[in-house]
């Protein structure tokens, strides 16, 4: 486990990437009030499109609430998406096939397309044939175009 998050600007000790992962999510579930001040260079529109929303919109109590909830957010995301990576990594035939994605994405979405998985199965095949950088919404426009077309 790391005992502390380092202060010296830019320095993280080489740790076991669990270890980081898990000291990640004891941070981020911390019940902490204490709070310090930081420094952020923004841009000026970014700035002012903050103010913007919380003056107008009341989207947050203030920007620099809305920056740490996003900050928040961005962390949980990315914990969440580095474990996955993680297990992959070590299990990598748990890692769902293109064609098992999207038709997971055609189920959540509720398209016909759920009903088809073989279709959904051939235009995986075919959308990373010419586009190998293809993910479940591009197999998704694939299988519709084909539908289309064939109908």
């Amino acid at each position: 486990m790391i005992a502390a998050v380092p202060q010296v600007r830019g320095t993280v000790p080489s740790v076991d990437d669990l270890a980081a992962l898990d000291e990640l999510n004891r941070l981020l579930d911390a019940d902490d009030a204490e709070t310090v001040n930081t420094s952020m260079r923004l841009s000026v529109s970014l700035r002012d499109a903050a103010a913007l929303a919380v003056e107008h919109f009341s989207a947050a109590p203030s920007a620099t609430t809305m920056a740490a909830a996003a900050l928040r957010q961005h962390l949980e995301t990315f914990a969440m998406a580095t474990a996955l990576d993680l297990h992959y990594r070590e299990h990598p035939e748990a890692q769902p096939s293109l064609a098992e994605v999207a038709h997971a994405l055609a189920v959540q979405d509720g398209s016909a397309l759920a009903q088809r998985p073989d279709l959904l199965a051939a235009a995986a095949s075919a959308v990373v044939k010419r586009h190998p950088d293809a993910d479940a919404d591009d197999v998704l426009l694939w299988a519709e175009a084909q539908l289309a077309v064939s109908a």
